[in-house]
C-alpha cells in the first residue's frame, strides 16, 4: 500500500520518518540510562549504599516493565486471534454495553463503547480489523481487541512509573523532615560534654516532658484514652523533641551503652534508606492485587472508589499504632518508677509491635504506597485514554473523594507516618548490624 493511512507498513514509509522516530526513542532511552548510571556513581561516591541498592531495584522494575512490554507486543497477534462467544462478553464489564449519552466521551477521538452484539469497533488499525474479522467469520469476537490490548499496555506502564515516582517522593519528603531532627542530635552532643563531670540528679518521673506528653494514668479507661490520644497525635507534632531524645537514649542504652555520643540520627537515616529499596519495588503479591482489581472492576460495584479507602484506613491504623508504642513506653516507665536518677530511659522491645514484628510496619507502608499510586495511576490512565466523563471514571461524587484521599495519604505518609516509622522501629529488640557498622559515625564518637 503506497498511500497514507493506518495500513502503511515500513515498506512504504519515508526513511526520514523511520530514522527520526528511532533517533528520538533511542536518545530518550540513552539519556534515561545515563541518568541512572550517573546517579549510581554519585551514591557510591558518597558511600550511600542503601540508596544505590534502591536504584538497582528501580532498574529491576524498569527491566521487568520492558519485558512485560515485549511480551505484550509479541503475543498481541496470537491473543487477538483467540475467539470467544459473544455471550461471554455480556457480563463482568466495567461499563454497560450501551452507555447513555452522559457517560460517553465528548471527545470524538476517545474510544467509544458499543453493544457487543453490534458492529465491531472501527477505531482499529488495519491489522486489528483483519484479526477481528477473523473471529467475525466464526460468529465470535476476539478475546481482546487490538485497541484494548494497546490500552492495557499503557496502563501497566503508567502504574509502574507512578509507583516508583510516588514512593520516591514520599521517601524524599519524609527524609527532609527527619533531617530536621539533626539539630536535636547536635544539641545532645553539647549537653553530654557539659554534664560529663556533673553529678546526676534525682527527678520525679512525671516531671519529664516525655511522660507528661504521653502518660494518661492507669486502668481500662486510660487505655482507651491512650489510643485516642495516639490517633490524634499522628496528625500534628508526630515526633517532639522530648520523644526524639528519650527514644534515642533508649536505643543507645540498649545497643551501645559504652558510646553515649553514638550518632543515632545518622543511623536512623541510613536504616530508612535501606528500607527504601523494599518500598520502591513492586512485589508479586502487589501485581496479584492489580489482577484482582481488574477482575472485580465491574459496572455498578464502584470498586475503584471503595478500594481507595483501604490505604486510607491502613495508614491511620499504622500511624496510631506507632504513636501508641511511644505511649506504651511512657506508661511502662511511669508505672515502674516514681523517681529516676539522671535521664529517663525507656526499654525497646519487639513486643510493642504487631505480632512482635517491627518489619511488618514497612510491609504495610509498602502496600499503602503502592495502593495509593495505583489509584492515582488508574485515574490518570482513564482520564488520558477515555476522557474525564468516561463511564469507567464514574460520577463526580466518586472522583473527587478519590483524589482528595490520595493527596491526603501522600501528605500524611510523607510528613508524619514515615518519620514516625523511622524512629519508632528503632525501639525493637534488635538493630541492623550492617548499617550500625558501616555508618560514617557508626560506633565512633562524634568529634566535639
Amino acid at each position: 500500500m503506497a498511500g497514507g493511512g493506518e495500513g502503511v507498513t515500513l515498506e512504504f514509509t519515508p526513511t526520514w520518518v523511520v530514522a527520526l522516530v528511532c533517533f528520538i526513542i533511542v536518545s530518550i532511552s540513552l539519556l534515561a540510562e545515563r541518568g541512572l548510571h550517573s546517579a549510581g556513581k554519585y551514591f557510591k561516591k558518597k558511600n550511600q549504599n542503601p540508596l544505590y541498592e534502591a536504584l538497582l531495584k528501580v532498574k529491576e522494575e524498569l527491566m521487568l516493565l520492558g519485558f512485560i512490554s515485549l511480551l505484550l507486543t509479541v503475543s498481541q497477534k496470537t491473543i487477538t486471534k483467540m475467539c470467544v462467544k459473544e455471550s461471554l462478553y455480556k457480563s463482568w464489564q466495567p461499563c454497560r454495553p450501551d452507555p447513555g449519552p452522559h457517560n460517553r466521551p465528548k471527545n470524538s477521538t476517545h474510544f467509544e463503547l458499543e453493544s457487543i452484539s453490534g458492529n465491531l469497533r472501527r477505531l482499529l488499525a488495519a491489522g486489528g480489523e483483519a484479526q477481528e474479522g477473523y473471529c467475525a467469520q466464526k460468529g465470535k469476537v476476539p478475546l481482546l481487541s487490538v485497541q484494548a490490548f494497546h490500552h492495557l499496555h499503557i496502563f501497566i506502564f503508567v502504574l509502574a512509573i507512578a509507583h516508583v515516582t510516588f514512593s520516591a517522593m514520599t521517601i524524599c519528603f519524609g527524609g527532609l523532615k527527619i533531617r530536621q531532627w539533626k539539630q536535636w542530635e547536635e544539641l545532645v552532643a553539647k549537653e553530654i560534654d557539659d554534664t560529663e563531670s556533673a553529678k546526676p540528679k534525682v527527678t520525679h518521673v512525671q516531671d519529664h516532658d516525655f511522660v507528661k506528653d504521653h502518660y494518661l494514668g492507669i486502668g481500662k479507661n486510660y487505655r482507651i484514652k491512650g489510643w485516642i490520644h495516639s490517633f490524634k497525635n499522628q496528625f500534628y507534632g508526630s515526633v517532639t523533641k522530648s520523644d526524639y531524645l528519650t527514644l534515642r537514649l533508649g536505643f543507645i542504652s540498649t545497643h551501645c551503652k559504652e558510646n553515649p555520643k553514638f550518632d543515632f540520627h545518622d543511623y536512623m537515616v541510613r536504616a530508612l534508606e535501606n528500607d527504601f529499596k523494599k518500598v520502591v519495588g513492586i512485589s508479586w503479591y502487589l501485581w496479584l492485587f492489580v489482577v484482582i482489581f481488574l477482575l472485580i472492576n465491574v459496572d455498578g460495584l464502584h470498586a475503584y472508589f471503595w478500594l481507595a479507602f483501604i490505604p486510607f484506613f491502613l495508614l491511620l491504623a499504622v500511624g496510631a499504632k506507632l504513636q501508641h508504642i511511644i505511649t506504651q513506653l511512657a506508661q511502662e516507665v511511669a508505672e515502674k518508677h516514681i523517681a529516676v536518677e539522671g535521664d529517663l530511659i525507656v526499654q525497646p522491645s519487639d513486643e510493642h509491635f504487631w505480632f512482635s514484628r517491627p518489619r511488618l510496619v514497612i510491609s504495610l507502608l509498602h502496600f499503602i504506597l503502592f495502593q495509593n499510586a495505583f489509584e492515582m495511576a488508574f485515574f490518570i490512565w482513564i482520564w488520558l485514554t477515555y476522557g474525564f466523563d468516561s463511564c469507567i471514571m464514574g460520577r463526580i461524587r466518586y472522583i473527587v473523594p478519590r483524589i482528595v484521599i490520595g493527596l491526603f495519604i501522600q501528605i500524611l505518609c510523607s510528613y508524619s507516618t514515615l518519620p514516625l516509622y523511622a524512629i519508632v522501629t528503632q525501639m525493637g529488640s534488635n538493630f541492623k548490624q550492617a548499617i550500625f557498622n558501616n555508618s560514617n559515625s557508626g560506633v565512633k564518637e562524634r568529634k566535639s
